[in-house]
């Protein structure tokens, strides 16, 4: 048998792996699922109606699509992975994934290379780890080609893999282990200390797993690449049902931790070909980067599934920190088709001399993550002559809403719903609104449930009971649908903040803060911010001794408390010390109140130094 041998470097890791060759036959041949344009063979779905491969008719696509279900098994590996690795429709010189960093190293890998590593990953994951199927893992990397990997093995051997951002301290990294039971957690050097942290006065540790250089040992953790080395390259993907568990997601609110969102191998395994065919619009022939980093569902989105399901390549780039000016290298020189990346990034890229750079004229630019306001629509295409495009959805959803090459865009509204999607503006209880009528977006899951929306909050039956009312999910964001089927995003219905694509519950900053011994009390909104979209605002009370401190000191040292306890990400960029908080009755913060204020300040012109 002819054998392939294949070489990468992972960092300062070198591996060495002899692939077998997949012979490719007539009957492992590719079928083509016209319906979703999901080139795979797909149990039980292969004889539905045929749906156009160009989405040129959005009203044709979304009638064809209006009885979308779920087939009753699938696995994204064995389904998806795996069928690409025998297929001849692909042009066998373009890469399943490209990887590059800073310092010019670079990675390619064919479907047939992240096939079998998976199953070598799958085999240290089932016989090293002897974890059993729905048994749940924490993984905190970076954007390294591991995190891939890991992620399809879990999928094929049935494990429920919860990704975490390396941004995380030691006490989101314990509460989410304690919260999902993790039996393993896998990091490298930039979390890994903090893991060790958070999991010495666990009675039940989890396993530990480290990414990187071989010559850096860690006691009480096994090495990833020497356990890859000894892993068998055959492994036996289980037969999973659409329904069963696969992803878990913790999603900030605005009361108590985070929750856990569970995903279905359909929902998101299956149900990101909506998000392929129509926020993406890509094909096998395609190039996606995605710039999210690993934490973020977005990842999930746009770096794992949608482009895999259409057969596209997975560029990414791993970098320690955000440049606008490399960021418009790397667009000028490789060849890219798509682009996703929050508005915060396209509103630093407008600023930069944009007619040095040769964008090709065939990139989908998207943004997502937060809205896209009509300033910068026009920005981007006087900078670039390209058309910035909206994705809108969820970490409990898939693609739900969006603008598209073939319907006319109005600046402001966020585009109509996707192809397979019945999004209504309704009241809290479900009951769907009149047009033009202010309300809760809602996403139908009666009689039809959407193929990507999540299972369910786990261990939290009022949150569930709070969000499906009726005949619908309940997004938790405002807007206003017009005559025409268009949708205007208003805001958050809770008090979520969305800073720079990131999601920050109010709740995780008030307890960091309360840590510290200055803050008797606090209150955190969002606040408008020119770059970032909005930004995390603190309304701080004062303990008696810290009350005549100097509040330009303070204010810096409670930001770098905050930093230092949770997420960075999180701490508020803005303090304004207080006297005293709007509260109800009950003696409830009213948020609410305080964010008015705050963006109604921003209306006036009346901003804070």
């Amino acid at each position: 048998m002819k054998r392939a041998i294949f070489t990468t470097s992972f960092r300062h890791v070198l591996y060495k792996q002899k692939l077998p060759h997949i012979r490719q036959t007539e009957r492992n041949r590719l079928v083509c699922i016209s319906r979703l344009c999901v080139y795979a063979s797909v149990r039980g779905i292969a004889d539905m109606p045929h749906i156009p491969a160009d989405f040129k008719d959005y009203h044709l696509h979304r009638k064809l699509m209006s009885n979308e279900r779920l087939p009753e098994y699938f696995n994204f590996c064995s389904d998806i992975i795996d069928q690409w690795a025998v297929s001849k429709i692909r042009n066998p010189n373009h890469p399943a994934f490209w990887w590059i960093d800073d310092s010019d190293k670079e990675l390619k890998w064919t479907f047939s290379e992240l096939s079998q590593l998976s199953k070598r990953a799958a085999n240290i994951l089932k016989n090293h780890c002897k974890l059993k199927v729905e048994d749940r893992i924490i993984v905190i990397l970076p954007k390294i080609p591991e995190w891939w990997i890991i992620n399809l093995a879990a999928i094929r051997a049935g494990i429920v893999l919860s990704p975490g951002t390396i941004l995380l301290r030691s006490n989101d990294i314990k509460h989410r282990i304690k919260s999902a039971g993790a039996k393993l957690i896998v990091a490298d050097a930039s979390i890994a200390d903090n893991v060790d942290q958070a999991t010495k006065d666990l009675e039940d540790c989890p396993q530990k797993i480290f990414v990187g250089d071989k010559s850096d040992t860690r006691p009480g953790w096994a090495h990833f690449g020497s356990l890859m080395d000894k892993a068998p390259a055959n492994f036996k993907t289980i037969k999973s049902k659409a329904s069963d568990p696969m992803t878990l997601f913790f999603t900030s609110g605005t009361t108590g931790a985070p929750k856990m969102a569970l995903h279905t191998h359909g929902s998101y395994g299956y149900g990101h070909s909506i998000t392929a065919r129509y926020m993406l619009n890509i094909d096998h022939n395609g190039m996606m980067w995605n710039m999210s980093d690993t934490g973020w569902a977005k990842a999930a989105w746009t770096s794992l599934f949608a482009p895999w399901i259409r057969g596209a390549c997975i560029f990414i780039h791993n970098s320690d920190k955000f440049d606008p000016e490399r960021t418009l290298q790397i667009l000028d020189k490789y060849p890219l088709t798509n682009f996703c990346a929050p508005p915060t990034v396209y509103r630093h890229l407008v600023k930069q001399p944009l007619h040095r750079y040769s964008l090709s004229r065939k990139l989908l630019c998207i943004g997502a993550g937060e809205p896209v306001n009509p300033e910068l629509l026009k920005e981007w295409h006087d900078g670039t002559g390209l058309t910035l495009y909206e994705g809108y959805g969820q970490t409990e959803t898939t693609f739900l809403c969006g603008t598209y090459p073939c319907v006319e865009i109005r600046p402001g509204s966020m585009g109509k719903a996707a192809p397979g999607i019945d999004l209504q503006i309704v009241d809290n209880d479900g009951n769907i609104l009149p047009r033009n009528t202010e309300g809760v977006i809602g996403v139908r899951v009666n009689p039809v449930r959407p193929m990507g929306l999540f299972s369910h909050y786990v261990d939290d039956d009022n949150r569930n009971k709070a969000v499906f009312k009726g005949d619908f999910y309940l997004t938790g964001d405002r807007g206003k649908m017009d005559e025409d089927d268009y949708i205007w995003f208003i805001g958050r219905d809770d008090d979520v903040i969305l800073s720079s694509g990131y999601r920050i519950g109010p709740f995780e900053v008030e307890s960091a803060l309360i840590e510290h011994p200055a803050v008797l009390e606090s209150a955190v909104v969002s606040s408008p911010d020119e770059v970032r979209g909005e930004v995390v605002k603190a309304f701080v009370i004062l303990t008696e001794p810290y009350s005549k401190h100097d509040k330009e000191k303070l204010r810096e040292e409670l930001q770098n408390h905050v930093k230092s306890v949770t997420a960075p990400y999180k701490y508020p960029r803005k303090i304004e010390f207080v006297d005293q908080l709007p509260k109800t009755v009950s003696g409830k913060i009213r948020r609410v109140e305080l964010r008015n204020r705050e963006w109604g300040r921003h209306e006036t012109g009346v901003l804070e130094k």
